[in-house]
């Protein structure tokens, strides 16, 4: 056929319907005319003759559904057509369309929920030209840790590999910025020149740094973010007029990065790296590195270079010892980013899939219902010509109508679901700004939309099209009696149902116990009625007495000024407060005053010397941050006010220290070296031990720590801890009243301790809080999935019932018999259920805590849940087929 003809004829049919159906059945009834005829012209009787001509035609209506099957563009009709139908199906059960869409919004919904977070966080590329070429490199240590890079470990891995483009390294913090529009507390990083390569970004305005510009003794020069240019510079087109003060030190901005950089997360200016010169040891690791990949190079081929260079460090290097790498390695940066982050989510993912599934068995029960109160009207369709695949076509577009419909008001639903997870979701999640509903969840909730009623429409059109439809024609087939194999099938959906549904509680209730377990740990020292302030001043040469003389009697008079503010306790400082992110370790040596040696190469060979060598975090405290925080005094003292800067410097140590280092003696009186830390070379006296205290997290074990005197060893960046009966508010203003007057220049961030101690929970909070939700959904879907199968079985069941209670049958016997049905349905999905938890629950076992993946009270606890939760959707129904009348039921045949 040509094309003009098959496009007139395409069109006619689309547009002009009712005229073609007119003359379509016209030729049938002439064809049939003729054919009568004919048979009338071979000596049939009229009638007969009519008869014949029928059986030969096959049928008018048949014929014409054949032909319209055949016309080119019929699809289109026959789409809409069945639309309309299932839209009056619908209507004509506003119930239960209205809960079978309410179902299925709220498994789509959620589900695109947690699927916006783990496209946000884990999937979207990063906004960079050539995201995946982007590497993270590591050091690693003799432990099998990776760790920040050294200096001289970065400068051999930039100069000797032949798989990057360009290799920069960072580091970020927090200094006190001032010369803006206002003083500011600011994040900032100290990059190599190289930085800006390796993420394909140039400046908008102004230029790069150059290889002068990190040299030491360069001009201060910086890079600030698009937002800060605008918000606190006043957006000037010419930069030369734009200074900051950070660190003592005036710094020319020079260029403003592109509104859409902002790595790492939240830094607003970008310094040279070594403007004081590079730390020569191989074992302070103090930067992170990135590098960009070659053309052609693959991450296996950049991790072979890398670790090959960091042999050679390690079998050259003098500086042997457990901080010394051991190997190098390359992984995505896409990956290191979101590495930890990786197994909750995806955990998350997993929980609200199983509670889509259950949603859909619900749904999929109902859909078989309601198929088989419809035997009779697909028989006498299928009696009229329907071929099967046009039924089955039938039940796909129901399904698609409820699934579309359902997708979108749980596309809606999501929108404030992501509001509620980004609130809700722990500090420490990354990329957590980049979550929002955009075109890939879109698009991801619109085929989970097609695939759930695909799935749906296909599993309910094959069994409700598979019977023979004659017995929908007898007289017995009128919606009474039921099809066992219906009810079979619906007494298996409900067990697969309980079955994931055991195996999601059991998820939530061990993430629950584990976080019971956590919160039940001592963390070791008080977290309520304490205020922090967060205060940064100018950084200052660890060799530069008369500067840091003047950092001790500053916090020395803020501290003195605190503790005059009515209500205050005790004033406290501290450069790391517990549950943010820990403290610096090393190395320290146990040594004598004639044993310090006079060169640095002397320290050298002490260090290998193993019976010498400490390894601790590193704190520097005042004795009011012991007091605030409630850490106990084991024995011997803590800081008082003879330890001044001109005394002998003196430390208190960790009872896990004093524990593990000096196991059978007293370490009292001991001293030990611990320069490599803070630059200071003076030995320290230990003067006491305290307890342990918590310091990365209540879920991980105290850490051997040495705290030193503040006033001995100040640090240019701390946090002030306030123990104060009186409100947090006050205390807030007069504490930065207080700063103000002592330094108008210096900002301060306030919080509770509280706070920081809620938010080291946040994460294992977020995973309990949703996977316990999808859970209880679970739960409550199931339930009803075993009260509508019963109520359904029960209900098809009448006229048995009927005659059993005729028969001689009690309501005891009833309600075994239909108790005894339900059970064994609980019976099967608990044991699925079950053996499924003991498989899926050690995916989660990364995320637990005191608690083993096969804890057996949380399996125990679930199961009598789940399995009374069903008896009880179960007694309902028997319990109603008890009041059956006999002459009621009877009155059906």
């Amino acid at each position: 056929m040509p094309l003009f003809v098959k496009a007139r004829s395409f069109l006619g049919n689309l547009f002009s319907l009712r005229r073609v159906d007119a003359d379509l059945d016209q030729e049938v009834r002439a064809h049939l005319e003729l054919l009568t005829a004919e048979n009338i012209r071979e000596g049939m009787p009229p009638e007969e003759a009519r008869r014949a001509a029928r059986i030969e035609l096959g049928g008018i209506e048949q014929v014409k559904e054949r032909v319209r099957e055949e016309r080119l563009g019929n699809w289109f009709h026959s789409v809409l057509s069945d639309c309309r139908y299932g839209l009056r199906q619908l209507r004509k059960n506003p119930g239960t369309s209205a809960v079978m869409i309410f179902t299925l919004a709220l498994a789509i919904g959620a589900t695109t929920a947690i699927f916006s977070v783990v496209y946000g966080v884990l999937l979207r590329p990063l906004p960079y030209n050539d995201a995946n070429r982007i590497m993270a490199i590591f050091e690693v240590n003799s432990k099998g840790g990776w760790s920040h890079l050294a200096d001289p470990n970065f400068d051999d891995f930039r100069d000797q590999n032949r798989s990057f483009q360009a290799i920069a390294k960072y580091s970020d913090y927090v200094v006190s910025v001032s010369g803006a529009s206002q003083p500011t507390r600011t994040k900032v990083a100290a990059i190599s020149p190289d930085f800006l390569k390796v993420f394909g970004v140039r400046p908008t305005l102004g230029r790069d740094f150059t290889a002068g510009d990190s040299k030491k003794g360069a001009s201060p020069v910086a890079f600030v973010s698009y937002g800060y240019w605008r918000q606190y510079l006043g957006s000037p087109q010419d930069l030369s007029q734009a200074h900051l003060k950070i660190d003592r030190a005036v710094f020319s901005v020079i260029g403003v990065l592109p509104a859409d950089f902002r790595f790492p997360a939240d830094v607003d200016l970008w310094l040279p790296a070594d403007l004081e010169g590079e730390n020569p040891s191989r074992t302070s690791h103090n930067y992170y590195a990135v590098g960009r990949l070659r053309d052609g190079v693959t991450v296996d081929l950049a991790n072979r270079d890398i670790s090959a260079i960091a042999r050679r460090i390690h079998e050259t290097s003098s500086e042997q010892g457990d901080y010394l790498l051991k190997d190098g390695i390359v992984v995505p940066l896409q990956d290191s980013i979101t590495g930890k982050a990786r197994p909750a989510l995806l955990v998350l993912l997993g929980a609200v899939g199983f509670l889509l599934l259950v949603a859909c068995a619900n749904v999929a029960n109902l859909l078989l219902a309601q198929a088989a109160v419809r035997d009779r009207e697909l028989a006498i369709r299928s009696a009229l010509g329907a071929a099967r695949r046009r039924l089955i076509r039938q039940f796909l577009t129901e399904a698609f109508l409820l699934s579309l419909v359902g997708g979108g008001l749980g596309v809606l639903g999501a929108f404030w679901g992501v509001a509620a997870l980004v609130g809700l979701a722990p500090q420490n999640l990354p990329r957590l700004d980049t979550v929002s509903i955009n075109i890939p969840v879109l698009v991801f909730a619109f085929l989970l939309s097609i695939v759930v009623a695909a799935g749906l429409g296909a599993f309910t059109a094959v069994r409700a099209t598979s019977g023979d439809p004659r017995k929908g024609l007898e007289e017995g087939g009128r919606g009474q009696a039921g099809s066992q194999g219906s009810q079979r099938v619906g007494r298996a959906i409900v067990a697969a149902q309980i079955a994931i549904t055991l195996v999601l509680v059991v998820g939530a209730g061990l993430l629950g116990r584990s976080l019971m377990k956590v919160l039940q740990v001592n963390p070791g020292f008080r977290v309520d009625k304490i205020v922090t302030m967060d205060v940064s001043l100018a950084w200052v040469a660890w060799d530069d007495a008369k500067a840091k003389t003047g950092l001790a009697i500053f916090y020395s008079n803020l501290i003195d000024r605190l503790e005059q503010i009515p209500g205050v306790r005790k004033v406290g400082a501290t450069n790391g407060l517990p549950m943010e992110g820990g403290l610096p370790d090393g190395m320290f040596l146990l040594m004598t005053q004639n044993e310090i040696p006079k060169t640095m190469d002397g320290f050298g060979s002490l260090s290998q010397q193993k019976e010498r060598i400490g390894n601790a975090d590193f704190c520097v405290a005042s004795d009011g941050y012991f007091q605030a925080l409630g850490i106990p005094l084991v024995r011997g003292r803590i800081f008082n006010e003879r330890d001044g800067a001109d005394a002998p410097h003196v430390a208190v140590i960790s009872e896990s220290l004093a524990r593990d280092r000096w196991p059978n003696q007293d370490p009292i009186g001991h001293t030990i070296e611990f320069g490599n830390m803070d630059g200071d070379l003076r030995l320290l006296t230990i003067v006491g031990i305290v307890g342990d205290i918590h310091e990365y997290g209540l879920d991980a074990p105290p850490r051997p720590t040495v705290y030193v005197n503040l006033f001995q060893r100040p640090r240019p960046a701390i946090t002030i801890t306030i123990l104060s009966d009186s409100d947090t508010r006050l205390i807030t203003s007069a504490a930065r009243g207080i700063l103000k007057d002592l330094n108008p220049e210096i900002p301060a961030k306030f919080r509770t301790f509280s706070e920081v101690y809620a938010a080291s929970l946040g994460s294992r909070r977020f995973n309990v809080i949703l996977v316990g939700f999808f859970g209880i959904t679970a739960l409550l879907l199931a339930t009803a999935g075993v009260f509508g199968v019963m109520a359904y079985s029960v209900s098809r069941r009448t006229r048995e019932i009927g005659v059993r209670v005729a028969l001689g049958a009690g309501s005891g016997d009833v309600l075994r018999m239909i108790l005894s049905q339900g059970l064994r349905t609980i019976f099967i999905g608990v044991v699925i259920g079950i053996a499924g938890s003991l498989a899926l629950t050690r995916m989660v076992e990364s995320l637990l805590f005191g608690v083993t993946a096969t804890d057996p009270l949380t399996f125990g606890g679930v199961t009598l849940l789940l399995v009374g939760a069903a008896l009880i959707a179960c007694f309902v129904p028997a319990r109603r087929a008890t009041k059956v009348d006999p002459m009621v039921a009877l009155r059906y045949e």
